[in-house]
C-alpha cells in the first residue's frame, strides 16, 4: 500500500525533510491570541483582531531569520483568537519569508469542505515555493458547527468521512467517492495540482481511534499534549506505529504540539507566563464546568516532565530533549502564544527559541 499523497518515489514529497527522530525539525504554533493594548497597561483592553493577525506576520518573519523550522498557525472561530482563514496568514507570510515551512497547528476539517481545503493549501504551496503544511483536525472548541451550519449529533462522521475524501484527493489523481455527508463524486480531479504534493498531518488529542485512523490513511502525527506529561503518551505512539505496519506503511514523521515559553531565565519565564496561562484556562474552564487554574497546576506542567515548556532556554532544551527521545518524535512544536501574553515577550521566546534553544537540543541529541 502506498502513502495517502505523492512521496518522493514518484518524485513527490520527501518524508525525511519534516524531520527524523535522529535530525527532529522544530516549530512554532500560535492561534493569534490577543494581547492586552500596550498603550493602556496589563488590565487595558485587548488588542483588535487585525493588529494581532499583523503580529502573527511579524513574529513568523522573525522565527524564519533565526532558523526555526516551521510555524504553524491555529484555526479558531472565538473572539480570544484572531485566526479563522490560516491559509490566508500564511500566503502573507511567504510572501515575507524565504525557507520557514508553513502550515496550520490545526485545520477544522469537520467544518469545512475538504476539496476547498486541498485547493486553498495547494494555492498556498505555489506561493511560497513548495513550504505548505496542513494538519487536518477536528478542533478542541466547537464554535464552527453552529457557525457553519452544522450539528454537533454529526460530530463523528464529518470528521471520519472528510479525512477518508481529504486522503484520496492527496494523490492528486481523479477521485471517485460516496459518503453520507455530500453528494457522491464521479472522477472529479482536484486544481490546482501541486510540484512535490502537499503535506498533510492528522492531529490528535489522545484517543486510539484518532491514532489508529490516521496510520491508515498513511499520514504523519500531532499529538497534542497541553496537559498531563508527554510520557503518558508513549502507547499512543506505539500503537501508530504498530498500526502503520498493518497497514502497509512506512515509519512516518510524529510530532507533538504542546504550551510553553521562553525568557532568560526560568524564574522570569514563569512570571510572564503564568497570569496569562492562568486567565487563557480559567475562561475555557468556565466554558467547560472546570475549576480555576491553580498556581500548582502551573507548576506541575513546568515540571521536568509536564507539559508545559516554560523556563530558560537550557531548561527547555533539556525538556525537549527528553521529549523527542521519549516519543522518537520527528518535530516538535511549541505553542508559543499563550493568552494575552504581549507581543513584545512572544518576539523575545521566538528569538531565544531559534537562536538557543534549538542549536542546544541539537547538540544534546548529538551527545
Amino acid at each position: 500500500m502506498t502513502h495517502s499523497y505523492r512521496t518522493d518515489e514518484d518524485g513527490g514529497v520527501n518524508i525525511e525533510s519534516l524531520g527524523t527522530p535522529d535530525a527532529p525539525t522544530f516549530g512554532l504554533d500560535t492561534f493569534g491570541d490577543l494581547e492586552r493594548d500596550p498603550a493602556t497597561g496589563p488590565d487595558g483592553p485587548l488588542v483588535g483582531h487585525p493588529e494581532a493577525i499583523r503580529q502573527v506576520v511579524a513574529e513568523a518573519v522573525l522565527a524564519d531569520r533565526v532558523g526555526v523550522d516551521f510555524f504553524g498557525v491555529g484555526e479558531h472561530h472565538r473572539p480570544d483568537f484572531a485566526i479563522s482563514a490560516p491559509d490566508v496568514v500564511l500566503a502573507a507570510i511567504a510572501g515575507q519569508t524565504s525557507r520557514i515551512r508553513l502550515g496550520t497547528s490545526v485545520t477544522v476539517l469537520s467544518s469545512d469542505d475538504p476539496i476547498r481545503v486541498y485547493q486553498r493549501f495547494a494555492t498556498l504551496d505555489a506561493v511560497s515555493s513548495g513550504r505548505a503544511e496542513v494538519t487536518l483536525g477536528r478542533g478542541s472548541f466547537t464554535e464552527s458547527f453552529p457557525l457553519f451550519g452544522l450539528s454537533l449529533d454529526d460530530y463523528e462522521v464529518l470528521f471520519s468521512e472528510k479525512l477518508e475524501l481529504f486522503a484520496r484527493l492527496l494523490r492528486e489523481e481523479p477521485v471517485s467517492w460516496e459518503g453520507t455527508i455530500r453528494p457522491p463524486l464521479d472522477g472529479i480531479q482536484a486544481f490546482p495540482r501541486t510540484e512535490r504534493g502537499l503535506v498533510a498531518w492528522v492531529g490528535v488529542g489522545g484517543t486510539p481511534e484518532s491514532v489508529a485512523r490516521a496510520a491508515s490513511y498513511g499520514l504523519p502525527l500531532v499529538v497534542a499534549v497541553i496537559g498531563g506529561s508527554p510520557g503518558q503518551f508513549v502507547p499512543l505512539v506505539e500503537l501508530y506505529h504498530r498500526a502503520l505496519a498493518h497497514y502497509g506503511h512506512g515509519i512516518l514523521p510524529v510530532s507533538m504540539h504542546s504550551p510553553g515559553h521562553v525568557a532568560a531565565t526560568d524564574e522570569l519565564a514563569r512570571e510572564q507566563m503564568y497570569p496569562h496561562q492562568a486567565a487563557a484556562f480559567t475562561k475555557i474552564g468556565r466554558e467547560r464546568g472546570w475549576g480555576p487554574y491553580t498556581p500548582d497546576q502551573f507548576e506541575a506542567g513546568a515540571g521536568p516532565q509536564g507539559a508545559l515548556f516554560v523556563g530558560s532556554p537550557e531548561t527547555i532544551a533539556h525538556k525537549i530533549a527528553w521529549a523527542i527521545r521519549t516519543l522518537g518524535l520527528s518535530r516538535f512544536q511549541l505553542k508559543y502564544a499563550v493568552g494575552t501574553l504581549p507581543h513584545e515577550q512572544r518576539m523575545e521566546s521566538i528569538r531565544l527559541y531559534g537562536t538557543e534553544v534549538v542549536p542546544r537540543v541539537r547538540e544534546l541529541l548529538a551527545e
